[in-house]
């Protein structure tokens, strides 16, 4: 499938508010004075075992909301990846939606200090309406969050109870029903189409976003995918919530919720004032829905609050609640025992503790439960933060008056004035690419007037400059800057693990320099500028753009296993964005072989079980189970014998390096964490740069680490890093960790020593043809534009 070439993104200058379509009115004949319940519409309540939406039933739902009911606006903020409809509500008493522009102005001019007028700060807070934001659903099989944003809406709307009331007439609530409106269908379809099988509540055997799966709330700092973009475009950076909460499910076998506070680390450059408000919001919640009766409420637990990818919000004013409820299978009920509950990280479900203090003992729990919790959950924190208005819109106001006044804020004596991008760099797409990400985020990019210089650097007039004494200035850090995660080990001395990956460095990642000014910055800068240009991307040698009739250069297939992989969909999702023809192949397309048929085949970073074995004949069809078996692996060997390339992505390599039997070795087979620990690290490369895998790359070569292989090639017939290549010889090194150093950049790692003078990236040639094996992943969620050229190579 091959969707980048007929899909257009959304502009920015299209999704402004005042732009944003009301989403389709229903035909329905029932009059609009009737507010209807979410059971009208979907012909179910929520939470009704076996029963799940569709997406337009969902919007439907919605349109009849807005139509019925003044307190309800529904907007239509665009298309999803497959062309559905976004939407969000806006609900409040019905004074505030007459008036949603006042408000979103006020709300605007709150997140920026440096428009207030002299004694405005006060009157703003006096007159403003907290802002909380509530989505659901962004990962599609986390069933609850379908369910659950139709429940809160509509009690939102309709209920009159004192609280109810005080919500209406003090917060501003935008309900998103799915981050992930594709998902929702795709999730759906798969399930009522098991429904009564002994399938039934497996796993989806596809990836539920199109590219992403459930990579899609990794995406909050890089803004790869559409649905990223439209609420970002549309609602952070229009409506500056003070609170969103983002609903999500977690495994069965644990608490029952999770609610803040998030354990440590939390990622330095968020403000202190940010983590205070949500471990005090977070804190009271929690205690609420122990007053209402629920039982396994666990906070401070599970989840950290480090990586950028997962809380936009948290760098742009605002508190972002995560709740993670206990899951079924999909929509169908379980059973379970106190126990089979397992310990987690900072608690064990099974044993009372200060952050645990109520038990669940087990029993049926089903989707009524999830919808209970999530809804109950989603009501408490509108609720909290609708009776303490003031002191959250006064909260939003100092963190912003922190921010514009850089490095005289409190605690960022050390931080830069500004921060340097030249307009001379190696590859002018990711220099654009990265810029467009800071621009998105809200971030100020101006340009020196004139030439000037830094520590030992120079630059040039017109050089992209961003300033500290700026809202988002700590965005734009969190990203520029390398990351140094803090060595966190358990009792018995192993790492703990984060909840994420440790390092984001979008420079290192992009491959664009970036400098720092520390001392007094000389020159004047022009005001912001606009939103750079979308780089045009392309691949040398394998681009084919639309309407080019001309039979690609290279026929390339990408292995896409039914034990689906995030990684194949960025895979995909690279290759579109540059315009690289591919196919799609699965399991059974292996196994019948592709000789002849390609030149080329890919496979994603997969564990090596997963592609071999693949999905369980117990809970999968025969059309679905079984993997690659020996039947694909000898035809990959077929394949390469006859002269096609065969590219192993990261873990994928450890798979063809025992399909195929090569001459290859894991120098980091069998070590255990407390040997070497690289859970997601950006680390130093060596090239042979006479390669040509290695020949276009211009950028200072780094590797995105995790979980994957290091190769070790002595006692094969090999040639070194920067070595002549002869004619005899099998094995031949691209790219090494440096010998002498060592190669962490951003992150975190332990046993670096074990890395030294390994091989990263190595070619193999067997019979015609050769298997190019890469120790990490070049494509890095749809970001290490730095390594891209790599791929490029392994692919012509």
């Amino acid at each position: 499938m091959n969707l980048g070439h007929s899909r257009r993104f959304i502009t920015l200058g299209a999704l402004a508010f005042a732009s944003c379509a009301r989403a389709p009115r229903t035909t329905a004949t029932a009059p609009v004075t009737a507010v209807p319940a979410p059971a009208q519409v979907l012909g179910f309540v929520p939470g009704t075992d076996r029963a799940l939406p569709t997406w337009a039933q969902v919007t439907e739902y919605f349109a009849r909301l807005d139509a019925a009911s003044p307190r309800v606006e529904v907007r239509t903020l665009g298309r999803t990846t497959l062309g559905r409809p976004f939407i969000a509500a806006f609900v409040g008493d019905s004074a505030t939606i007459a008036e949603l522009p006042r408000y979103r102005e006020i709300q605007r001019r709150l997140a920026d200090p440096r428009l207030w007028r002299a004694g405005e700060r006060d009157a703003l807070v006096a007159g403003g309406k907290v802002v909380v934001l509530v989505t659901g659903s962004i990962h599609s099989d986390e069933v609850g969050g379908i369910l659950a944003p139709l429940v809160l809406a509509h009690r939102l709307a309709t209920a009159e109870d004192a609280e109810a009331r005080a919500i209406r007439a003090n917060a501003i609530t935008i309900v998103v029903p799915s981050l992930n409106p594709d998902g929702v269908d795709l999730v759906g379809d798969w399930y009522r189409a098991t429904l009564g099988t002994r399938y039934e509540g497996a796993d989806v055997p596809f990836l539920y976003h199109a590219f992403t799966g459930h990579d899609n709330n990794r995406d909050w700092y890089a803004f790869t995918q559409a649905e990223t973009r439209l609420t970002v475009d549309s609602l952070h950076n229009v409506w500056h919530p003070q609170v969103v909460n983002d609903i999500h499910q977690q495994g069965a076998y644990g608490s029952r919720i999770f609610i803040p506070p998030y354990l440590p680390p939390v990622e330095p450059n968020v403000d202190p004032l940010v983590i205070e408000g949500v471990d005090s919001l977070g804190s009271r919640v929690a205690r609420r829905l122990l007053a209402e009766g629920k039982s396994g409420v666990v906070t401070h637990a599970l989840y950290d609050a480090w990586t950028p990818a997962r809380a936009y919000q948290h760098y742009h004013g605002g508190a972002r609640i995560l709740t993670e409820t206990a899951s079924a299978r999909l929509a169908s009920p379980i059973t379970l025992t106190l126990d089979s509950l397992r310990p987690g990280r900072g608690y064990d479900p099974r044993r009372i503790s200060a952050n645990f203090p109520r038990l669940w003992r087990g029993g049926r729990w089903s989707l009524a439960d999830i919808v209970d919790y999530q809804a109950s959950a989603a009501w408490d924190i509108v609720a909290t933060t609708a009776a303490e208005r003031a002191a959250w819109l006064d909260r939003f106001a100092r963190v912003g008056e922190r921010a514009v006044a850089g490095r005289a804020a409190p605690g960022r004596a050390d931080w830069p004035l500004a921060f340097v991008i030249p307009m001379q760099q190696p590859d002018q797409a990711p220099l654009r690419a990265l810029l467009r990400v800071l621009q998105r985020g809200g971030v100020e990019v101006r340009r020196a007037e004139q030439p000037f210089a830094s520590g030992n650097a120079r630059y040039s007039a017109g050089t992209y400059v961003v300033r500290a004494e700026q809202p988002y200035f700590a965005f734009a850090k969190a990203l520029l800057e390398a990351q140094h995660y803090p060595d966190l080990r358990d009792s018995s001395g192993a790492p703990v693990r984060p909840y994420d990956v440790t390092a984001h460095t979008l420079p290192l990642l992009m491959g664009v320099r970036v400098g720092a000014v520390r001392d007094s910055f000389p020159v004047p800068t022009t005001a912001p500028i606009a939103m750079v240009d979308e780089p045009r991307l392309l691949a040398p040698g394998l681009s084919r753009m639309p309407g080019d009739t001309a039979a690609p250069a290279r026929r390339i297939a990408v292995y896409r296993s039914y034990a689906a992989t995030e990684d194949e969909g960025w895979t995909r999702w690279v290759l579109e964005q540059y315009h690289v023809p591919y196919t799609s192949v699965t399991d059974r397309d292996v196994r019948a072989g592709l000789a002849g048929r390609f030149d080329v085949v890919v496979l994603p970073d997969q564990r090596p079980s997963e592609i071999a074995s693949g999905l369980s004949r117990r809970e999968y069809p025969d059309s679905l189970a079984g993997g690659l078996g020996a039947a694909g692996a000898a035809a990959l060997r077929h394949f390469v014998d006859a002269g096609g390339t065969l590219v192993a992505l990261n873990r994928a390599s450890r798979y063809a390096m025992e399909a195929l039997s090569l001459p290859v070795r894991d120098a980091l087979a069998g070590l255990s964490p407390r040997e070497f620990y690289a859970p997601g690290s950006l680390l130093a490369l060596r090239l042979d740069r006479d390669h040509p895998i290695a020949r276009d790359m211009t950028a200072p070569p780094v590797a995105w680490f995790e979980g994957g292989p290091a190769f070790d090639v002595a006692g094969a017939d090999a040639v070194g890093s920067g070595g002549a290549r002869a004619d005899s010889a099998r094995v031949r090194v691209v790219a090494s960790y440096p010998s002498d150093e060592d190669p962490l950049l951003s992150g975190w790692l332990l046993g670096g020593e074990r890395l030294r003078g390994r091989a990263a990236v190595v070619e193999v040639r067997q019979g015609q043809g050769r298997v190019v094996l890469f120790g990490f992943r070049p494509q890095y969620r749809g970001q290490s534009m730095a390594t891209y050229p790599m791929l490029w190579g392994a692919l012509r």
